[in-house]
């Protein structure tokens, strides 16, 4: 792996699990119930000339990782609700690199993004941990990806998500001494 792909991707590119048992379900929910708070520590003192440095050379500052993952997060939780409610929906795909580029996600302070990822994972953690068996296997169809997820394989992904953006910004500290 070159060090650009090693910036890109520092715990590795996802790869989906074959079988997920129940002890790596509740692994997974605890990545999810404890993300807010672990990257709240991480980037909590950070200054303003901080958060807008860059993980790496072309890549988000750390005020538009925030900001993505308040997005994406709450994106993903929707499709679980939707894929709960209805039978294997078509979910909306959205172009994240340019939501990364609005203002929002450029400009404002991340207290308001931290607060929407707080929300969003509190209830996302007690609508996982009620699921059963039977609800993981519900899906939903990605357009873009002309393929059906299962709500046990979105959430082995969206764990990993924290840990791949979380692993971004604390190498980026890291690497700067912050």
């Amino acid at each position: 792996m070159s060090d650009l792909e090693k910036k890109k991707f520092p715990i590795g590119p996802f790869e989906a699990p074959e079988g997920i048992c129940d002890t790596t379900l509740d692994t997974y929910i605890k990545v999810i119930k404890d993300f807010p708070g672990r990257l709240k520590n991480l980037i909590e003192h950070f200054t303003e000339e901080q958060l807008d440095t860059p993980y790496r050379e072309g890549g988000w500052t750390v005020r538009q990782l925030v900001n993505h993952l308040s997005d994406s997060h709450m994106n993903s939780f929707m499709r679980f609700k939707l894929a709960l409610t209805e039978d294997n929906p078509t979910i909306k795909p959205y172009d994240e690199a340019r939501w990364a580029e609005l203002q929002d996600s450029i400009e404002m302070p991340v207290k308001a993004a931290m607060r929407m990822l707080k929300g969003t994972h509190q209830r996302w953690t007690i609508l996982l941990k009620s699921l059963t068996n039977k609800q993981f296997e519900r899906t939903f169809y990605h357009p873009e990806h002309q393929e059906s997820y299962t709500l046990r394989n979105s959430l082995a992904q969206y764990a990993w998500h924290c840990n791949h953006h979380f692993a971004h910004i604390e190498n980026l500290k890291k690497e700067k001494g912050w």
